[in-house]
């Protein structure tokens, strides 16, 4: 089963560490991982995406809990949370195809941030099935160069 967890810590040095580590300690494997400061500059939030069964999960979550430096930890359920993830993908694109990349990017809301004679760089931003979708139709063109944030995530 997929979970998203969130995890309020304490700006520290070392705590994405312990964090990380008491995953792996239990077996999961990591599908995405984002950390930044939240408006309160001591403390940061730390989005995990992972997969795993719920019994092994809540122990987990227990004993995260207990970690120093650890404020807060949320598993998301279904429809509780908004997530999103930033994409910047830089594509090929030559005279004949960039209008046709320009009209995939208008349906998706995305931006072209750079341009190239021979590629473009776009940033897009959405939930997971908005993504795929765009990547899907976008690597027919021939994608050069891929990053993505992972997944953010906030309560309702």
């Amino acid at each position: 089963m997929r979970h998203t967890i969130s995890v309020l810590v304490e700006n520290q040095f070392g705590v994405l560490a312990r964090v990380s580590g008491m995953f792996s300690g239990r077996g999961f494997n990591i599908d995405t991982l984002n950390v930044a400061p939240t408006h309160d500059l001591a403390l940061s939030r730390i989005t995990v995406v992972l997969k795993g069964d719920d019994s092994s999960l809540d122990l987990c979550m227990k004993q995260l809990r207990k970690l120093i430096n650890v404020v807060d930890v949320v598993d998301f359920k279904e429809g509780q949370a908004v997530g999103r993830e930033l994409v910047l993908v830089k594509v090929k694109a030559d005279s004949k195809t960039r209008s046709e990349i320009m009209q995939i990017c208008d349906i998706f809301r995305a931006k072209i941030v750079n341009v190239a004679h021979d590629a473009v760089i776009i940033e897009m931003t959405g939930d997971e099935g908005k993504t795929t979708a765009f990547l899907g139709l976008i690597e027919s063109f021939g994608i050069i160069e891929l990053s993505r944030t992972g997944q953010l995530a906030l309560k309702r």
